[in-house]
C-alpha cells in the first residue's frame, strides 16, 4: 500500500484529496503540526508528498529543500501561486511536478499515479480488489461478493458497480454512467441504463445489502 503525505493547511482541500486517494486504494496521511513536518516525514517515510507552498511557520520551498538533503521521495507541489518564478523555484528545489489550484481532482490523481509508476514500478492492476460497505469487487475476475455470497455480474453491471463504488459519496449523473458504459451514448436507449441498474440492485439485495445504490431524482445515482 502506497502512502501519500498531504502537506496542506486547508483542511477541506486536504480531506478531499485524501478521500479521492482512498478510492484508488492509496493511503493518505495529513499532518496537522506544521512545525514538525520534516520529523513526521522521517518517521512515516511516505512514498510521495503533496506539498503546498503557502504553509504556516515555513513555506513549502523550505521543507522541500530540507527533504532533498536526505531523501529522493517524489514531491508534487500544489499551490495557488502559479507564476513562472514559483514553478521554476519548485523544480529547482527538487520538486517533481507542479499542480495549480484550483485543480481537477482527476488530473491530480493521474499525476500521482504516473509519478508512482515512474518511481516504484507501481501498476494499478496489481490492486485487484476494491471494497466498500461490505461489498467487494474482484478487478481480475469481474465478480463481486458480500461475505461468502458471490454475485455474478454481467459486463455492464460490473462496470456500473465499479464506477459507482469508486465515486461513492458522490452523485453520479445518468449521462456520466451512459458515457462510462457505452462509447456513444447517443445510440443507447436511456431505459437500458435503468434496466441495468435495477438488475444490479436486485443482485445486491439478495445478499442482504438493501438500498446499496440509491436514486437521487433528477440527479442520478449514489452509493453512500
Amino acid at each position: 500500500m502506497f502512502e501519500i503525505m498531504i502537506v496542506e493547511d486547508d483542511a477541506i482541500i486536504a480531506n478531499l484529496i485524501a478521500e479521492n486517494l482512498h478510492k484508488w486504494q492509496l493511503t493518505a496521511s495529513l499532518p496537522t503540526d506544521f512545525d514538525t513536518i520534516f520529523d513526521q516525514i522521517l518517521t512515516s517515510q511516505p512514498h510521495l508528498i503533496l506539498l503546498d507552498i503557502n504553509l504556516p511557520v515555513y513555506d513549502g520551498f523550505y521543507w522541500c529543500r530540507k527533504i532533498r538533503k536526505v531523501s529522493k521521495v517524489p514531491i508534487i507541489f500544489i499551490s495557488s501561486r502559479s507564476t513562472n518564478m514559483d514553478m521554476v523555484m519548485a523544480m529547482n528545489m527538487g520538486g517533481d511536478d507542479f499542480v495549480n489550484k484550483p485543480f481537477s481532482m482527476e488530473v491530480l490523481i493521474a499525476k500521482i499515479k504516473a509519478l508512482l509508476r515512474r518511481t516504484y514500478n507501481y501498476v494499478d492492476r496489481n490492486i485487484d480488489v476494491i471494497e466498500h460497505n461490505g461489498l467487494m469487487i474482484n478487478l481480475q475476475s469481474g465478480g463481486a461478493q458480500v461475505g461468502e455470497t458471490t454475485i455474478d455480474l454481467s459486463k455492464n453491471e460490473y462496470k456500473l458497480l465499479q464506477f459507482l463504488i469508486r465515486h461513492h459519496g458522490q452523485i453520479v449523473s445518468r449521462e456520466m454512467l451512459l458515457r462510462t458504459l457505452w462509447d456513444d451514448e447517443r445510440f443507447v436507449d436511456d431505459n437500458t441504463l435503468t434496466v441495468n441498474i435495477n438488475r444490479l440492485r436486485k443482485k445486491i439485495e439478495r445478499t442482504g445489502l438493501g438500498d446499496y445504490i440509491q436514486t437521487k431524482i433528477g440527479q442520478g445515482y449514489i452509493i453512500p
